[in-house]
């Protein structure tokens, strides 16, 4: 045997050495992706009834929110139709001739408590 079927043998070892590296490899890879994907089903077997649990309590929790909203909007519309009544109210006639009786009134209610003080 010459030096070139030395070379060949030490050539095809290597081949085969590599192969095997290669198939050990790939059998690993194999072992860790089937580990992966039990690890994934399992942690979203987990989580599914937990997301389920929290949209369940939003929604819980959404609808007295959207009460809430409503009893607020109206309490705005009750409080802009006051404003609007009582400002109706003071700008008309009427309003004038009460507030000038009321000024009076305490005026004299004034007057009456600082003649008993005397």
């Amino acid at each position: 045997m010459g030096p070139g079927g030395i070379a060949t043998i030490i050539a095809a070892v290597s081949l085969l050495v590599i192969a095997i590296a290669l198939a050990y490899t790939v059998f690993r890879v194999s072992r860790f992706i089937d580990e992966a994907k039990t690890s994934l089903k399992a942690f979203t077997d987990d989580t599914t009834p937990l997301l389920n649990e929290s949209t369940r309590t939003l929604e819980l929790i959404n609808g007295p929110l959207e009460s809430i909203a409503k009893i607020t909007k109206n309490v705005e519309e009750v409080t802009s139709k006051v404003t609007g009544a009582t400002t109706g109210f003071m700008e008309s006639p009427t309003g004038r001739v009460a507030g000038a009786l009321l000024g009076a009134a305490t005026l004299s209610k004034g007057r009456k408590s600082k003649k008993k003080s005397d």
